[in-house]
């Protein structure tokens, strides 16, 4: 069931009626009701999968009652052993199986060797990385006592199914989000009404400039033997605000819902083309995952407070495993690497000067100089993101800078021009919490913001394109 659709338009509204109508009593009634709706709305993209959900859940859970239990450090750890040992294991057997093998073969064809390799034809389960990142940060953060386990198996079911963020994120973490189903949820308007902008914004981010762009990206990159350098980057500027206005777009319409239902989701994107650097950039991007990284890789291995080689190994690590999430295809391994390169000079320079780097205040005209540069930069990384083998990639790339960079682009100037407004927009609105977050303006003139938003969803939306991150 796709957020941009009539389904999904339908459903919500009986879901919150049925929510804050009939079961709004009953703190355990609303649990319940949440598991059975998030399982009915995940059971809407293939049923069969919702056996994992379920195994992966009920795993979790009985190990979480065993932390309680055991004393001992040696048992503590193997109790997180055999929480990673599944979760990575069906993450593995569903999504990696073939890209190992077939990785592991191609080394052995290197030297001259042949061998008879077996793959499996298997359907990669919607959000099956999102949801085993989240069932994780529970048992991490019981292992290393920043949490207790709880009790109550409704909650735990409702935690790692939510249905807003159960395929696409964000995700959450359990210290964050578990305590939420064990509260009583009152009904808020201001709450209601932002969580109508978030969808409103996300609808507009999906429907008007990703699916657009998508339409365009794709068009240059299944073409890009035939055209100039110049069509070339502005196929990889309009993937950029596709996978943006996909991706930011989902985790908009997730929170927003998730706030209509009295809960509160982690701030997923922050504005992340404004970024003035690499670090920031990732700071900003995909904020869930970035952070996830962070605290469960980055700082066990050992963070910044290492010598800079080690810092440029941790570094290289969380930025290969990251690419790896993404896809089972060395292009993400090797986004992966090129980000690891882009953002190890910021971090060094930082950890020497003890400068507040990202966020240090500069003049306007150098922040759009420093926005500007890092933009290239993540649009040139996108190229390897989007292409589907890294010679694609390169080829692609070596056009860019050849001399017909210099050429006029063959492109949809409207389009251009659409993500020039957009973009202006959330300069005006970068210290907001999102693009539309306008209480600050008077009635009559957001009431006109909001139709001229809804105008344009159902006037310029594109054919509708399939949620990029859903293949994660």
């Amino acid at each position: 069931m796709l957020f941009n659709t009539v389904d999904f338009a339908v459903f919500l509204p009986i879901v919150l009626l049925l929510y804050w109508g009939v079961f709004k009593n009953s703190l355990r009634l609303q649990n319940i009701f949440i598991v059975l709706v998030s399982y009915f709305f995940y059971a809407c993209w293939d049923w069969r999968f919702l056996g994992l959900i379920f195994l992966s859940s009920i795993v979790d859970y009985l190990i979480g009652l065993q932390f309680e239990r055991v004393v001992s450090q040696k048992n503590r750890k193997r109790l997180l052993g055999c929480s990673l040992v599944f979760n990575l294991g069906l993450l593995f057997a569903f999504k990696y199986f073939n890209f190992f093998i077939d990785t592991f073969s191609d080394v052995f064809s290197l030297f001259g060797t042949q061998i008879q390799t077996t793959s499996i034809s298997i359907i990669l389960p919607v959000g099956i990385s999102f949801y085993t990142f989240q069932t994780l940060s529970y048992t991490l953060d019981l292992y290393h006592q920043k949490i207790k386990p709880t009790k109550n198996i409704v909650v735990f079911f409702a935690f790692v199914s939510f249905f807003p963020q159960l395929v696409a994120g964000p995700i959450e973490r359990a210290s964050r989000l578990l305590p939420q189903f064990s509260k009583k949820r009152k009904f808020d308007y201001s709450s209601q009404v932002d969580g109508l902008r978030l969808i409103l914004g996300g609808l507009f981010k999906k429907m008007v400039i990703a699916d657009n762009c998508a339409l365009l990206a794709n068009q240059i990159f299944d073409t890009y033997p035939t055209q100039s350098g110049s069509t070339l980057f502005a196929g990889a500027v309009f993937f950029a605000f596709q996978i943006y206005g996909d991706f930011s777009g989902y985790s908009d319409i997730a929170i927003g819902s998730s706030r209509l239902l009295g809960f509160d989701l982690m701030k997923n994107f922050n504005f992340p083309y404004l970024s003035q650097n690499m670090s920031e950039f990732w700071k900003r991007w995909h904020i869930s995952l970035s952070s996830w990284f962070r605290d469960y890789v980055y700082i066990p291995l050992g963070g910044s407070r290492v010598s800079n080689t080690r810092l440029v190994l941790n570094i290289f690590i969380v930025f290969l495993v990251s690419g790896l999430w993404h896809g089972a295809n060395l292009t993400f391994v090797f986004w992966g690497a090129v980000h690891a390169l882009l953002v190890i000079p910021v971090l060094i320079m930082h950890k020497k000067y003890k400068t507040p780097t990202p966020l240090a205040p500069v003049a306007i005209w150098r922040q759009l100089l420093n926005i500007g540069v890092t933009f290239c930069m993540v649009v040139l990384a996108w190229v390897f993101f989007r292409a589907p083998t890294l010679t694609d990639a390169f080829t692609y790339i070596d056009i860019i800078f050849s001399s017909s960079f210099f050429t006029m682009p063959m492109v949809s100037r409207s389009a251009l021009v659409l993500i020039f407004i957009y973009m202006f927009c959330e300069w005006l609105q970068r210290h907001k919490e999102h693009v539309l977050d306008v209480s600050h303006l008077s009635r009559p003139i957001r009431y006109c913001l909001y139709y001229l938003v809804c105008f344009a969803v159902f006037y310029y939306a594109g054919d509708l394109q399939p949620f990029i991150y859903f293949q994660f």
